[in-house]
């Protein structure tokens, strides 16, 4: 195909006047580059720059980074979200530490071998940290190649995902010293230009070869995920205060916030009142309004239930998963953001509503 065939000279052309340049992670230092994959997976760059620039002051190198405890890396990460993410990078880190002697791997294989590292992301920081000619293809690049070459079927099945893999090796500029612009450049074009809603075709390097642009389809495609119906749960948080302190738990290593400092949660405001027997003194007061939170699979809705002891009971929370911490300290720890917000409730005293 034409396309096919000027599609990279065109596109590092593009890249060179009208893409993204000066961006703190566009550096030869893999560490900085694959910190920023993983922090760009599913958030926006507008997002990632002050929590990258946080991390970095507190993490400045991968040594640093794995000899750090999960708690230190989780609090960094707090309210970024999908904080598997965060988990796999401190166990990445370790893994390069201690398989690779400290030296991040540079080839694509060695690099997707490392924990919460798909073929995509570990391309890219192949491609920008070591020149390698290696093809990424995330949600904006699969995007971009849909449209231009119209490829029907949900991108997300494995058939079409695969398709698009190959069209997506055929399209890699032939001159390795080209791959950081045409990589670059197809983040950029996703990002920027072919937007999943009022894409700017006009601007487009692609526009008069583009099937979606040439048959009136760019809305249809990619073609969508089938729409299912969004699962909804409920939870009863207990903010329970004692002395200027809250009680948190740890949660589950897996799953939603796994790892991170959490209220403990109940199914009713009756359960709370059963705690409260058994572990003190004090009031169950009149519950908060409701919090909602939603998550890419399902919807939480949050009851609060604050709970001041005067009394603690002498065998109260035995358990290592739960700690009682100064609520302003509370609020520095990694906690998911939901619960920060009914932190600062609690620090403020109430009684607005959490959002």
């Amino acid at each position: 195909m034409a396309l096919e065939s000027a599609f990279a000279a065109r596109l590092v052309a593009w890249q060179k006047i009208h893409g993204r340049h000066g961006l703190p992670w566009q550096v030869s230092d893999p560490y900085r580059v694959w910190l920023s994959e993983i922090m760009l997976q599913q958030t926006q760059v507008a997002t990632v720059l002050g929590y990258y620039a946080r991390f970095l002051e507190r993490f400045p190198d991968l040594p640093t980074l794995a000899a750090a405890s999960a708690d230190d890396v989780l609090a960094y990460w707090s309210g970024l979200g999908y904080y598997s993410r965060a988990r796999n990078l401190h166990k990445a880190a370790q893994t390069v530490m201690a398989e690779f002697g400290g030296a991040f791997p540079s080839r694509r294989e060695e690099i997707e071998t490392l924990s919460g590292i798909g073929r995509s992301t570990a391309a890219a920081i192949a491609a920008f940290a070591f020149g390698q000619r290696e093809t990424i293809l995330d949600g904006n690049v699969k995007r971009v190649l849909a449209r231009c070459f119209g490829v029907d079927g949900f991108p997300g099945d494995k058939k079409t995902e695969a398709h698009l893999w190959l069209l997506a090796e055929r399209l890699l500029p032939a001159d390795s010293r080209d791959i950081i612009a045409y990589t670059q450049g197809l983040m950029d074009l996703g990002a920027t230009v072919c937007s999943r809603s009022r894409p700017a075709c006009s601007v487009c390097p692609m526009l008069d070869a583009c099937v979606a642009a040439r048959d009136g389809r760019t809305a249809e495609l990619p073609t969508r995920k089938p729409k299912k119906a969004v699962p909804a749960r409920e939870t009863v948080m207990l903010i329970a205060l004692h002395d200027g302190k809250v009680l948190l738990q740890r949660r589950p290593p897996v799953g939603i916030w796994g790892g991170l400092l959490s209220l403990p949660e109940f199914e009713s405001t009756l359960a709370i009142e059963d705690w409260l027997a058994a572990n003190g003194e004090g009031d169950v007061l009149p519950a908060w309004p409701v919090l909602l939170h939603v998550f890419t699979h399902f919807r939480l809705t949050i009851t609060p239930q604050c709970v001041p002891l005067q009394r603690l009971a002498a065998n109260h929370c035995a358990e290592d998963n739960h700690v009682w911490l100064p609520l302003a300290q509370a609020l520095d720890a990694g906690v998911p953001a939901p619960v920060r917000k009914l932190l600062l409730y609690a620090l403020e005293g109430a009684p607005r509503h959490p959002s």
